[in-house]
């Protein structure tokens, strides 16, 4: 009952909140302030992480640089808020951050009560379990009477509830608002699974004392589209958020790369010309309130979403996760992008 009540508090203050926000020009903001403000994981390796210097990197990072590189052609202009799940949303509803780049699963409630906009999914995800081997578990369904860690505020401690009870299984929640809390616990042995998206696991596996004596059980037990989020009522900025996602998937699928960007803009192909801003007579960068070139500055500055992937999270990261269903539809996924024309 506590969280529904926190829940309808929550939304009313954004119904209330939505009234000024409807009036928001959130790109002429960022360009009078000289940078994109972004909310980010405060802490996943492989997604949004700083190194000892302060420089963050990671998946959901370089999408913060790409809509810095797309507004203003320079992707250093993004400037990162840390936050935790339980912080993340009043963070994007207040206009701390301009976008909203953390991990974060599309759902109706934040679509809708919480005055959200979503539209890219830029990874399709799903929660999983992570065990010590010493358990000898094979299943998720021999989990009954485990204690189990999880971040509090998330989808993630819903579905857990929900899954343990469908199957009739007994478990006790060992709940933390900070991810850094959970990893602790986890790795100290206070509880005996770890449960969060499958590729947070991944992740977090990296991190523990001994990973080699963790590993993430077979099953997926919900859908759980990540992207980045908006607030409601700036059609202008959703679409160009909306649009760099759909830029780097093109360029996927055009085979625009980081490297052969310069070189692709003499394409005998008018689709690849058009989307590298090489048409004089395009209007696709003004539609959008920004320059003719602002895909191919994208491209530039992080290389398409193949590259993005396999650097942060693929084959060519520690994490080593498969494309998946994450691969673009013309090689078995379901990653589509609309045309750009």
């Amino acid at each position: 009952m506590k969280n529904k009540i926190v829940t309808a508090l929550v939304g009313a203050a954004v119904m209330g909140f939505g009234a000024s926000a409807a009036q928001a020009d959130t790109l002429s903001d960022v360009q009078a302030k000289g940078f994109v403000q972004c909310g980010v994981n405060s802490g996943l390796a492989g997604f949004a992480a700083p190194d000892a210097q302060g420089n963050w990197a990671g998946f959901d990072v370089d999408y913060c640089k790409a809509v810095a590189a797309a507004v203003f052609g320079d992707a250093s202009k993004v400037k990162y808020t840390p936050t935790t799940a339980k912080e993340r949303f009043p963070a994007l509803q207040s206009g701390e951050v301009d976008v909203l780049a953390r991990n974060t699963t599309w759902t109706i409630n934040r679509d809708t009560a919480l005055g959200f906009n979503f539209r890219a999914v830029n990874y399709y995800d799903g929660q999983g379990f992570m065990v010590r081997k010493s358990l000898n578990v094979k299943s998720a369904l021999e989990l009954s009477g485990a204690a189990v860690c999880v971040q509090t505020g998330t989808t993630t401690e819903l579905n857990l509830a929900d899954y343990f009870r469908a199957n009739n299984l007994q478990y006790n929640p060992v709940v933390f608002e900070k991810i850094e809390e959970v990893n602790a616990a986890y790795d100290a042995g206070r509880c005996d699974v770890y449960t969060t998206d499958a590729s947070g696991l991944y992740a977090i596996r990296l991190t523990l004392s001994a990973p080699d004596d963790h590993m993430v059980l077979p099953e997926i037990i919900s859908k759980e589209p990540l992207g980045p989020a908006v607030r409601q009522g700036d059609d202008k900025w959703f679409d160009i958020v909306s649009w760099v996602h759909f830029a780097l998937l093109n360029a996927e699928e055009f085979g625009v790369t980081q490297a052969n960007v310069d070189e692709m803009k003499n394409s005998p192909n008018p689709d690849i010309k058009r989307f590298l801003g090489a048409e004089a007579d395009s209007t696709i960068g003004p539609d959008l309130g920004l320059t003719n070139d602002w895909a191919y500055n994208v491209i530039k500055a992080v290389g398409n979403y193949g590259e993005v992937f396999e650097r942060n999270i693929g084959q060519a990261s520690p994490l080593k996760i498969e494309r998946g269903i994450n691969a673009l539809w013309t090689k078995g996924g379901i990653q589509y992008a609309p045309p750009i024309r």
